[in-house]
């Protein structure tokens, strides 16, 4: 007899609610006297209520005499799911009578000579738990093994592999039936299954064929090279000592036209072996998969596996000759794909490689530079900004290649890929002393271009704190006066608002063109236009367009640069009257800042901090006080240089994480595991990993063994109601049995009283039902006692189930005591997964 949790779950169908279901009477007669059309429909009635719990044991024999007899496809379908799911013994145990008519009729349509309803018919003999039912159709099981249709045949060989799982007594000899099918057969969907039944039940034939045809294998179909991958890994895994026998065979299969067989192949060859030609010979075959594949979740999966291998400390150093390889990916399209390139691409280079590596990445920067503005390459571009970055940090000699280009994404309108490069910038002129004059040079260089206001002003700042020599400071002093115009700023702005033209626009403006008249005289014409230009079409300098925006914390950092500037110019630089013109420039330009904050020309007025900030810097440059020139010529140096020591530190720090987490280290007093002596769950990497894989793809979690202690498995789904200080403590065990749940609730009496009357009082929320209420119990003291509550489900929809304990306090006169339950909560897709798994 089969228990309660042995029985299979099937699929819950949640049936409309906007009509009221047929009844009994409704279906029989639909079922005897209605139309193929009606008889699909009630059909159908019958299937969704058995489903959802009806039993309906009258109607088995209207199904047999008027539906089984009939020829339409539609309804054999229906009946196949109907004979499925519907009960087919009594509540004893044994068969029911009825079922050999429906024995009869399915070895009538394993004889059928069309070829649907005969794979249709094995397919559903699979299923069949009853080995009554499936004795009398062994003879045409096996004689289908011998149709001219290949879906049948290879139906035939699913439903045997099925039937010797669960019942080789019914069929004895099946291996050999199947391995004498599999040397005659040439359909590929046909061997693919023979093999797998034989893998799964006599891995020695299963061994013997693939011996017979391993020079083959290369022929074969792609789902049948993926059996042959798995049957090696097996054996492999469990006999160690035939590796050298098959390892030839994965190298071959790496060779494969489909990509799924080159994928499982390359993972079972770094299985099976670790030596460096293995290895780089997966890596390789990873890589060409990530290049060839188009669908950007499978790059990234296998991309996945190719940073696994990186993991291993033996499986690096093979990696790192493959550098310019996996660089190749970066011809995918997807940011994602490419990010893990570079991030892997950088865990790898070497000061072998690294010069190669920098010539890519300067070709990927330039094909950004060349392709359209898209959301994607600006990230791209930013990715590429930070591996240089990275790069000239690990490898030094690398820095003088890699900041001439970067210095040119300083004017690009990614502001981010510029403030990148400005973090390098700042970092490379602090650490690399020998690389400040290029630095300095190209920054001046591109200082007019940049647009971005953070950009330049952080450009502004490092300018300001390196630029040490008389030359560097007068030019970076020219660039400031080309970036702000004509100064006094407030005056220049009036003249341009009333349409007056300066100085310097009738000098750059006007020309003019001597002509000769008829009259020989000669005449003048003016080029100047008498237009007026409009205000927005004028083309301000960037500093003075951030000014004139309120942008006031741009003077703020330009006044403290100026600060810096002057006072390293007055130390190094003799000439007394050329200090005090510096200063008074200096000064001119900050007071120019002040005024026109306050004039009230701009978009937005200076703040209050701003004012501060540079009439600090104004008030320092006229004292010129020993201790505030030290703070502003080194402070700001020092803090620099402390932040960049403790950036370096916490990345050692990361990477000795890193690095710690690679060595395998072995303590003196580690257990020393004995692969055949390991318990299951403590297998670790000796698991088979394909079906290791397929469990956590299919269930989320691992499977238990068989053999596994089921006390704790039960143990994960007792539910605590109740504290541990409550007078009375509570835990329920939930058992699912297809539609019903069965809550079993043990009661500990925690006091010394006498508790009567006890009674578990339960309540639900959703689509559950109590079946009946439980029955009161009187509870000595400290004992305990178990009560059962059953609890329909009646939809798909999740449902809470909530209550409290109730009882009397033996001699007590006050009212009767009561203990509140957490709510339990029911989730109608755990509970199909969790029956599944019993």
């Amino acid at each position: 007899m089969t228990t309660a949790s042995e029985q299979p779950c099937y699929t819950l169908i949640n049936m409309s609610m906007d009509s009221e279901p047929p009844n009994e009477m409704q279906l029989k007669n639909d079922i005897e006297n209605g139309d193929a059309k009606t008889k699909t429909t009630a059909l159908k009635n019958l299937i969704y209520m058995i489903l959802n719990g009806e039993k309906m044991p009258s109607l088995l024999m209207p199904v047999i005499r008027f539906l089984l007899p009939m020829q339409d496809h539609t309804v054999k379908k229906l009946l196949l799911i109907f004979w499925e799911i519907v009960p087919k013994t009594h509540p004893d145990g044994k068969l029911l009578q009825e079922m050999i008519l429906v024995c009869d009729a399915y070895r009538k349509d394993l004889q059928h000579p069309n070829e649907f309803i005969r794979g249709s018919t094995l397919r559903f003999l699979c299923k069949l738990k009853e080995p009554e039912l499936l004795e009398p159709l062994m003879p045409a099981i096996r004689a289908c093994l011998e149709h001219r249709h290949s879906y049948v045949r290879r139906n035939a060989v699913m439903a045997i592999f099925t039937i010797f799982k669960n019942f080789d007594q019914l069929i004895p000899d099946a291996p050999e039936l199947i391995h004498t099918f599999l040397e005659g057969e040439q359909d590929a969907s046909c061997k693919r299954n023979a093999f797998m039944m034989l893998i799964h039940v006599d891995q020695e034939r299963a061994l013997e064929y693939l011996s017979t045809c391993i020079d083959q294998i290369n022929t074969f179909g792609d789902i049948l090279q993926l059996v042959i991958v798995e049957l090696v890994y097996k054996v492999c895994h469990v006999n160690p000592s035939e590796r050298a026998r098959f390892i030839r065979c994965i190298y071959n299969l790496l060779q494969s036209s489909s990509p799924a067989v080159r994928y499982e192949a390359a993972g079972t060859l770094v299985t099976l072996s670790s030596a460096p030609t293995a290895i780089k010979a997966a890596a390789s075959c990873y890589i060409e998969l990530i290049i060839k594949e188009s669908d950007n979740n499978v790059k990234l999966i296998v991309l996945d596996r190719l940073i696994g291998l990186k993991e291993d400390p033996t499986h690096e150093k093979v990696l790192q000759d493959l550098v310019m390889d996996i660089l190749r990916v970066l011809s995918a399209s997807d940011l994602e794909v490419r990010r893990k390139t570079l991030d892997l691409a950088m865990d790898l280079v070497t000061s072998r490689n690294v010069g190669e590596m920098v010539l890519v990445l300067k070709k990927e920067v330039t094909k950004t530079e060349n392709a359209g503005e898209h959301e994607d390459t600006g990230k791209y571009r930013q990715l590429l900004v930070r591996t240089l970055h990275a790069c000239s940090v690990k490898f030094p000699d690398m820095a003088a290649q890699v900041i001439p280009l970067l210095m040119e994404f300083l004017s690009d309108t990614n502001e981010l890929a510029a403030m990148d490069v400005l973090v390098f910038v700042r970092e490379a002129i602090q650490r690399f002393e020998q690389l400040k004059p290029i630095i300095i040079e190209k920054l001046l260089e591109v200082f007019p271009t940049i647009k971005a206001v953070k950009i330049h002003r952080a450009a502004l700042w490092i300018l300001g704190e390196y630029c040490t020599t008389i030359d560097n400071i007068q030019s970076l002093m020219n660039e400031v006066r080309s970036s702000l115009g004509e100064i006094p700023i407030v005056d220049d702005e009036t003249r341009k608002a009333k349409g007056e033209v300066t100085e310097d626009d009738t000098m750059q403006g006007p020309s003019s063109q001597r002509l000769v008249t008829e009259m020989g005289t000669y005449a003048t014409q003016s080029a100047l236009s008498s237009a007026k230009p409009k205000k927005s079409e004028e083309n301000r300098p960037p500093l003075r367009g951030f000014l004139m925006e309120g942008d006031f914390f741009s003077g703020a950092c330009l006044a403290t640069v100026l600060t810096k500037l002057a006072l390293r110019y007055v130390e190094i630089t003799e000439d007394q009257k050329k200090r005090n013109a510096f200063l008074a420039e200096a000064m001119l330009i900050m007071a120019t800042i002040l005024h026109l904050g306050k004039s009230g020309l701009a978009t937005k007025n200076i703040t209050d901090d701003d004012v501060d900030r540079i009439a600090t810097c104004v008030k320092v440059l006229a004292e010129r006080h020993s201790i505030m020139s030290e703070i502003f010529s080194n402070g700001c140096r020092s803090s620099l240089h402390a932040m960049l020591l403790a950036k370096q530190a916490e990345e050692k720090e990361v990477h000795k994480d890193l690095f710690e987490k690679k060595v395998i280290s072995v303590q003196a007093d580690d257990p020393i595991n004995f692969m055949q002596l390991l318990a299951t769950a403590d297998s670790g990497s000796t698991e088979d990993q394909l079906t290791l894989s397929l469990t956590l793809a299919t269930m989320g979690t691992a499977t238990k063994k068989e053999h596994t202690d089921i006390s704790s498995s039960k143990l994960s789904k007792v539910t605590q109601l109740t504290g541990f200080s409550d007078p009375v403590y509570a835990e329920a065990y939930i058992n699912i049995n297809q539609y019903d749940i069965v809550l079993d609730v043990l009661i500990v009496n925690q006091t010394s009283d006498t508790l009567q009357n006890c009674s578990l009082e339960l309540a639900t929320l959703g689509d559950l039902k109590l079946v009946e209420k439980p029955q009161p119990m009187t509870l000595a003291p400290h004992d305990f006692c178990n009560i059962k509550a059953n609890v329909k489900v009646a939809s798909t929809e999740n449902g809470i189930i909530f209550g409290n304990i109730v009882y009397d306090v033996s001699g007590a006169a006050n009212d009767r005591s009561v203990v509140v339950l957490n709510d339990i909560h029911i989730d109608i897709i755990l509970v199909c997964i969790s029956v599944d798994s019993v």
